[in-house]
């Protein structure tokens, strides 16, 4: 029996990466980028430096990071507050960004701030 190298065992390990796509008014792209399924796409919407890059919290309190899933799934790695995602938001695709990491290619969408 062979041993596997442990360089080889972490690749191995490593999270599957899917790909992004921003969507803006008119499903217009504004960008696209790779995250793994390890990863809030959040965080990996702020290393690559795209999209409409705004934040607060980082824990699913503020609704600033407030977007559409218009395609693909996720998984939720937080409880996201009630306060700014309702279940009626959540069956129409609404998520806090900071709180989902993908399970295959995504597409998400900007909306407008709540009143």
């Amino acid at each position: 029996m062979m041993a596997v190298e442990p360089r080889k065992a972490a690749e191995a390990r490593k999270a599957a990466s899917h790909l992004v796509t921003v969507l803006g008014a008119g499903s217009r792209r504004i960008s696209s980028f790779a995250c793994s399924e390890d990863e809030p796409v959040l965080a990996a919407m702020l290393r690559a430096r795209c999209g409409p890059v705004v934040c607060g919290c980082f824990g699913g309190g503020c609704g600033v990071c407030r977007m559409r899933v218009v395609s693909g799934r996720f998984a939720k790695a937080k409880a996201m507050s009630r306060a700014h995602v309702s279940e009626a938001d959540e069956r129409d695709g609404v998520a806090l960004i900071c709180c989902v990491k993908p399970l295959s290619d995504m597409e998400i969408e900007e909306l407008r701030p709540q009143a």
